[in-house]
């Protein structure tokens, strides 16, 4: 993401190309965004697919949180909600195709999130010397 300083021709506060990116990561931040989010769909995608295996494997969810951001996720089109019927009831969820588009977006994650902890771990160690 390239800086504009100022002096710098283009440099204005409100650009259109502005407004496509600030709404733009507004669309993705709705419908992604949290501490809970990305977290639930990789747990799904590791194939912790009932409510009880996810509330497990996501240290510090809630059930109502949890139940509140699958529901989110299920309305923004990342996940399905399957019922078997029979005894006892099995409710599952599923990623659908259109959550593999989150791939690059957690693969970077993934690495900045590595990367930063390292960061502020060398920083931490170095302050304590």
């Amino acid at each position: 993401m390239k800086e504009i300083k100022e002096g710098e021709p283009g440099n204005k506060a409100f650009t259109e190309e502005c407004n496509v990116i600030l709404n733009a990561v507004g669309d993705a931040m709705y419908a992604i965004g949290g501490k809970w989010k990305l977290r639930i769909i990789i747990s799904i995608a590791r194939g912790n697919k009932r409510f009880g295996e996810l509330q497990k494997q996501i240290a510090g969810i809630s059930a109502r949180v949890l139940s509140s951001e699958l529901k989110d996720l299920e309305e923004n089109g990342f996940v399905i909600k399957k019922v078997s019927v029979g005894y006892p009831v099995l409710i599952e969820y599923e990623l659908t195709p259109y959550s593999q588009t989150l791939e690059k977006v957690v693969e970077s994650l993934v690495d900045w999130g590595i990367q930063h902890r390292a960061k502020i771990k060398k920083e931490f160690s170095q302050d304590t010397l």
